[in-house]
């Protein structure tokens, strides 16, 4: 098959069908287009962006510097789009996610305003019914799941939130207008990334903004700034030794320096300098001054109270000060945040933080908030809370694979994938930066080519060995889970409640979800195995699979 087609029951049929058109979804689109694979792509939101198109909370931007936080499969277009800052906003991102869908003609491929709300495998002719939002059965060889990590935003579970009479809005899910918040009293629950980020912005508008904690962030400034001509002409000049650095090098596919030692083989005043320069350039690479600080407790507890220090000379109010010093985890254990003024903003008048870990909230009110302690009269709420993250979205499917088992079953107690990219039970479909593979852990647009890569070349590969079926192995999976956690324990981060662990969702069980081993790393044994004929997976050739069906 290498054009759509309609069944003899009238449902179409295509390749392969992608679920989801954000960054991951685009790039799948493009390359198996470019391989004459048929594809159709379905989107819940109205428009391209994933992420991107959802979260545009006042203040969202990226937390990759956005030369790196973008596509690199297409030299022209990296050497053609100018971006304007050091960190895009959000609205620049999607205007970029736009751009590439035009550029290469995506759209007509995509089905806005469409949600896959089931996909069963159907066992005895090796295909996949895929379930719409508009009624439609699609019959696909294929399903790649490109729903995103961060996409399924997360209400909170608080007495009487349904009872509240001014606007509630939710970070992740924010309205596509302006909102304006003149002369309100704002409640804004969360201070995770978003919160951290949309908190200064907020504060500027409105007549009083509470925040309200229940655990301390670490955050380091941005330091964003405009680039200038210069400045993204030099990067380009250098992207292919960028792109091979943050592919194959960097842990976490962040171009920065690597660190030569960790934090003890300095002295107090060299590592305080070390420290400062990291502190004082901003971003992300705060955590690649040393090379131990996600392994060794003592090395990151120097880490961890540098920017303590540092809030307490920030915040002038010691009280505010202590509350905002995070002290439940170590450093980077929680993916560590990056702001603009976020500290600075509790020194305003019209600025109070609230601790919910020491009073936490009873009920919203009608018109306001109630905790243990005290009653908080509000006009509009801002929930910060987050996601579920790294499995929420594809859980909102129902999602059947070989025995009529569905995937919710299977990753009750955890989710479990080989290398990220499939689940045994479930044949011909795949995951793009799925649980088990860095994804959160990196530059998201680095792990998201280098799965669509990998899908591509494989789906090539078993069209033109005659190959019609390909699972995950039961035993290569279990190896790989259990490699999984064994790399994450031999880390810090697993000391911390985070969404990486799923410990911000209620009931869902503690598993470490993203493979911590590094990008590069991770990217050598893709490419191994795919060399080694897809070790760890079963293909079958479509005469060898019916014939195994008749007995």
């Amino acid at each position: 098959m290498s054009a759509s087609e309609t069944s003899k029951q009238g449902h179409e049929r295509y390749d392969v069908v992608v679920v989801g058109a954000g960054f991951a979804g685009m790039y799948m689109l493009h390359r198996l287009r470019d391989l004459g694979f048929s594809v159709r792509v379905y989107e819940q939101g109205g428009g391209v962006g994933g992420t991107w198109y959802w979260n545009r909370y006042p203040g969202a931007r990226c937390d990759v510097e956005s030369m790196q936080y973008s596509y690199s499969f297409s030299d022209d277009l990296q050497q053609e789009w100018d971006w304007s800052e050091r960190y895009a906003p959000q609205p620049e991102i999607l205007k970029y996610a736009n751009h590439v869908a035009d550029r290469f003609g995506l759209r007509v491929d995509i089905q806005f305003n469409t949600r896959v709300d089931r996909a069963a495998f159907d066992e005895a002719e090796n295909i996949w019914r895929v379930t719409t939002s508009d009624g439609k059965t699609i019959i696909t060889r294929f399903v790649v799941l490109a729903t995103g990590c961060l996409s399924n935003a997360r209400m909170p579970d608080i007495n009487g939130l349904e009872s509240f009479e001014g606007p509630v809005y939710h970070t992740g899910n924010w309205p596509h207008e302006p909102v304006d918040f003149t002369g309100l009293r704002v409640g804004l629950i969360g201070t995770g990334s978003s919160g951290i980020q949309s908190t200064p912005v907020i504060a500027e508008q409105a007549k009083h903004l509470t925040v309200f904690q229940r655990t301390a962030n670490f955050s380091i400034p941005a330091r964003n700034a405009k680039l200038t001509p210069e400045e993204r002409q030099a990067f380009r000049e250098k992207y292919p030794e960028v792109r091979h650095f943050a592919r194959w090098e960097a842990r976490n596919g962040i171009y920065t320096e690597l660190p030569d030692r960790g934090a003890l083989d300095d002295g107090a005043n060299e590592r305080r300098s070390k420290y400062e320069g990291r502190w004082q350039r901003g971003g992300l690479t705060f955590m690649s001054v040393y090379n131990d600080l996600a392994m060794s407790r003592p090395a990151n507890d120097t880490a961890a109270e540098f920017v303590r220090g540092k809030i307490a000379e920030i915040v002038a109010d010691p009280k505010a000060a202590a509350l905002l010093q995070p002290r439940s985890h170590p450093i980077g254990t929680k993916r560590i945040c990056i702001d603009t003024d976020y500290f600075a903003t509790f020194n305003r008048d019209n600025v109070t933080l609230v601790d919910i870990k020491s009073s936490p909230i009873e009920e919203i009110l009608p018109h306001g908030l109630r905790t243990a302690t005290a009653t908080y009269e509000l006009d509009a709420l801002v929930l910060a809370t987050g996601f579920d993250a790294m499995t929420g979205s594809v859980a909102k499917i129902d999602i059947g694979g070989r025995n009529g088992v569905s995937l919710n079953q299977k990753w009750s107690e955890g989710p479990k994938t080989y290398l990220g990219l499939m689940t045994a039970g479930f044949p011909n479909l795949f995951i793009i930066t799925g649980p088990g593979s860095p994804s959160v852990l990196s530059n998201m647009i680095v792990s998201i080519e280098q799965h669509v890569d990998w899908i591509a070349d494989c789906l090539g590969h078993l069209r033109s060995n005659g190959l019609e079926v390909m699972e995950a192995d039961t035993s290569a999976e279990e190896k790989w889970v259990a490699h999984v956690n064994e790399v994450a324990h031999g880390t810090l981060y697993p000391q911390a409640n985070s969404w990486y662990m799923g410990a911000n969702v209620p009931g869902k069980p503690r598993i470490f979800m993203p493979y911590i081993g590094g990008v590069g790393v991770y990217r050598q044994i893709c490419t191994d195995v795919a060399a080694k004929g897809y070790e760890g997976f079963v293909l079958t050739a479509a005469e060898q699979e019916r014939a195994a069906a008749v007995f």
